[in-house]
C-alpha cells in the first residue's frame, strides 16, 4: 500500500531549506525546475519488506550474472561496452566478491500489473543522502510515519568489515561538479565521524602500483586503504593514457564498485541470460521483456529504446514524453549502431494519488550493499519517464495497521 502525503504548505519552505543545507542537496533544481518534492511517499511495512527482499534476491542474482559473464568474452562483445573497456575487462585476474563492497540500486515502478523494475544502477548509483538523511528530515514534518533502513549506516558497516579501522578511503569523483561533490561530501563527513579518513580525489589522483593506490595531490602522496568510486566507468577511459586508468580493474584493496559492475550496468545483458545457464528467476519476473532493437519490427507489443550505457533516463523513448525530433534522433542512432541500444517492452506506470488530489508516477530505488537491503531512494514525476527533472521524495514507513489507500501488489 502506498500513500502520497503533502508536507504542510506553511512548513515546506523550512523543509526545503533543511534538505538543502542539512541534507546535502546543493542542486535543488534543474534549470528552473524545483527537484525537492512537496510530498512524502508512505508505504506500509509489508510493501517495504517485499521491495527490500526482492532487491536482496536480485542483488545476489546480479552478482552471479557478472561473475558468469566475465568468463564469456564473446557475449561481452555484444553488450554495448566500448572496445577499450572490453580489453580492460579481459585483464581482470584477481576478482573475489567478498573482498569488495558491492553496491547497487534497483529501480522499481508500480504498474498496472504489479511491480516492475526498469533497470539496475549497477556501477555508480546515486541517491545516497536521499536514502539516508532525507527520510529523517521528512519525519519531523510528517511525524506519524518513520524512516526505514538508513543507507549510509549499511554502507559504513560493509566498509568496516573490509577496511581497517582509521583507514583512508579515497572518494573518487568528478571534483569540479558540485552535484557529484555533494554526494561525496555527505559520505566523507559521515565516514570521518565514524573513525575513517575520507580523501576527496579525482580519478587521475590515484597512482597505482601492483594493485595498491597512493593518492597524489600537490606535493602529498598518501596511501589509500579503500576506494569508493562515484565516477562512471565509461568516463575513466577518456583520461589521458599516462594516468593508466586500467589499474582500477585489478585493485588489491577493497573497491566500491569493482569494474565488474559494468557487465550489468549495460542494459543489454538481459539479452543473454538464457545463454548463461544460471537461475535468475527474479530478473525474469520483474524486468519487462528485453530484445535486440533490430527485432522490434518482428515482435508484437509496445517497445521503447534505451541506450546500453544511458543514465538518468536519458534518451528513453516513451512516446508520450519525448518530442518527435528526439524520437527521430534516437531511431537514427539505433539504426546506425544497434549494438549500443536495447528495446524493452513498455510497462504502463500506475500513478499514485496524493492527499491533495494530484497524482504522479513513482520510482522507488531499492539499494543493496553486499546483497543486503540498504534503504530506499524515491523520485516522482508527472510523466512516465523518471529523468533528471524528476523530484526527489523521501520514503517513510507506516507501522502497524494503517489504510494507505493505493494497493499495488
Amino acid at each position: 500500500m502506498i500513500k502520497l502525503v503533502k508536507i504542510p504548505a506553511e512548513a515546506y519552505s523550512d523543509y526545503r531549506y533543511e534538505v538543502i543545507f542539512n541534507g546535502y542537496k546543493w542542486d535543488p533544481q534543474v534549470g528552473d525546475a524545483n527537484t525537492v518534492s512537496e510530498y512524502v511517499i508512505v508505504i506500509d511495512e509489508e510493501t517495504a519488506n517485499n521491495l527490500e527482499s526482492w532487491g536482496e534476491v536480485l542483488s545476489q542474482e546480479t552478482m552471479l550474472i557478472e561473475e558468469c559473464l566475465l568468463k564469456h568474452p564473446k557475449i561481452i562483445k555484444e553488450l554495448g561496452i566500448p572496445r577499450i573497456m572490453r580489453k580492460a575487462l579481459k585483464s581482470i585476474t584477481n576478482y573475489e566478491r567478498d573482498k569488495h563492497i558491492r553496491l547497487m540500486r534497483f529501480d522499481f515502478h508500480p504498474t498496472e500489473t504489479g511491480w516492475n523494475i526498469s533497470e539496475v544502477n549497477s556501477d555508480v548509483p546515486g541517491g545516497f543522502a536521499e536514502a539516508s538523511i532525507l527520510p529523517q528530515i521528512a519525519s519531523k514534518y510528517v511525524s506519524e510515519f518513520l524512516p526505514g533502513t538508513n543507507f549510509v549506516e549499511v554502507l559504513l558497516e560493509s566498509f568496516k568489515h573490509k577496511v581497517k579501522e582509521h583507514g583512508i578511503i579515497a572518494l573518487v569523483h568528478a571534483t569540479s561538479y558540485s552535484d557529484d561533490r555533494q554526494v561525496m561530501q555527505f559520505i566523507g563527513d559521515y565516514f570521518d565521524a565514524h573513525g575513517y579518513r575520507a580523501l576527496y580525489a579525482a580519478p587521475d589522483h590515484l597512482n597505482w602500483q601492483n594493485g595498491y593506490p597512493r593518492c597524489v595531490i600537490g606535493d602529498q602522496e598518501i596511501k589509500v586503504d579503500g576506494v569508493l568510486r562515484f565516477f562512471p566507468l565509461e568516463w575513466l577511459c577518456n583520461l589521458p593514457k599516462r594516468y593508466r586508468w586500467q589499474n582500477y580493474y585489478n585493485p588489491n584493496i577493497p573497491s566500491c564498485n569493482h569494474p565488474i559492475a559494468i557487465l550489468t550496468q549495460t542494459k543489454r545483458f538481459p539479452l543473454f541470460l538464457n545463454k548463461l545457464d544460471i537461475d535468475v528467476q527474479y530478473w525474469k519476473k520483474f524486468l519487462p521483456r528485453t530484445i535486440d532493437p533490430r527485432k522490434v519490427d518482428k515482435e508484437a507489443g509496445e517497445w521503447i529504446y534505451k541506450p546500453a550505457l544511458g543514465r538518468v533516463g536519458e534518451y528513453i523513448t516513451i512516446k508520450t514524453v519525448v518530442s518527435n525530433d528526439e524520437l527521430k534522433k534516437v531511431k537514427r542512432a539505433v539504426k546506425k549502431e544497434p549494438k549500443n541500444w536495447v528495446a524493452q517492452e513498455m510497462f504502463h506506470s500506475k500513478k499514485v494519488q496524493a492527499t491533495d488530489g494530484n497524482s504522479f508516477h513513482l520510482c522507488i530505488g531499492v539499494f543493496t550493499v553486499d546483497g543486503k537491503r540498504a534503504g530506499f531512494y524515491g523520485r516522482i514525476s508527472p510523466y512516465p519517464r523518471i529523468d533528471a527533472y524528476a523530484k526527489d521524495i523521501p520514503i517513510l514507513i507506516a507501522k502497524g495497521d494503517n489504510d494507505l489507500g493505493t494497493k499495488i501488489y
